[in-house]
């Protein structure tokens, strides 16, 4: 389960902040971090479209560590889709409305409402934002101790006002100098800790809009999700 919601929960980072407000406890750090901060603001609310490959650590409360890495594509305002490549193959798309998941060479998919798969009003989607880190945060700092994949680049805490329960806070690891996103790390109250790092990316690429439409293979059925 925990694989099949994160790449849901990154969209919902990737893609429905609302826009501009104010910064609750700012940090020491502020003239910097103000700097990324508006960065990060202006560059992602303008994104309309991204495609980028996709390396997914998920490491447990119980140290069990596993690694997935594929293909991602979204597109504005809430279209998304995960193709995993490897170890398994299966995907996860969203085409606005619903969220489709599919394990390869399993006879069933799965469908569920974007509303009812989780709360639209978290505010993680920035990578296509609409939205406002300033008001949806309580907090943004520095986050001394966490060490950035790429040399240079900072890495931003964030505690979010409203979250799904399981959620704590999330790490984003940005270049200041383009304001460029490369890795997202999801915390959960579990313990549990899912990173997200990219590779490759095409910033504003529009991809057609069928690649967000789920057809299921020949024999296989489409259920509702429980």
């Amino acid at each position: 389960m925990l694989t099949r919601l994160s790449p849901f929960l990154l969209l919902v980072l990737l893609a429905a902040l609302p826009f501009y407000g104010g910064l609750a406890n700012v940090t020491p750090q502020s003239t910097d971090l103000n700097l990324l901060i508006d960065g990060l603001q202006r560059k992602y609310s303008r994104m309309q479209g991204l495609e980028a490959d996709f390396v997914q650590v998920y490491q447990g409360a119980d140290g069990r560590v596993a690694r997935e890495s594929g293909h991602l594509l979204l597109k504005r305002p809430a279209k998304a889709r995960w193709d995993y490549a490897s170890p398994e193959r299966k995907v996860f798309v969203s085409d606005g409305k619903n969220v489709f998941f599919y394990v390869y060479g399993e006879k069933s998919a799965t469908r569920s409402s974007i509303k009812e798969t989780v709360d639209p009003q978290i505010p993680f989607l920035f990578l296509l934002g609409r939205g406002n880190l300033r008001r949806d945060f309580s907090r943004i700092e520095i986050a001394n101790g966490e060490s950035a994949l790429v040399s240079g680049n900072m890495v931003l805490r964030l505690f979010p006002k409203r979250a799904p329960e399981e959620f704590k806070q999330l790490l984003v690891e940005v270049s200041p100098a383009s304001f460029e996103v490369r890795r997202m790390v999801i915390f959960q109250r579990s313990g549990a800790r899912m990173d997200f790092a990219l590779s490759n990316l095409h910033e504003n690429y529009i991809a057609p809009d069928g690649q967000f439409q789920f057809t299921p293979p020949q024999g296989v059925t489409v259920k509702r999700a429980e």
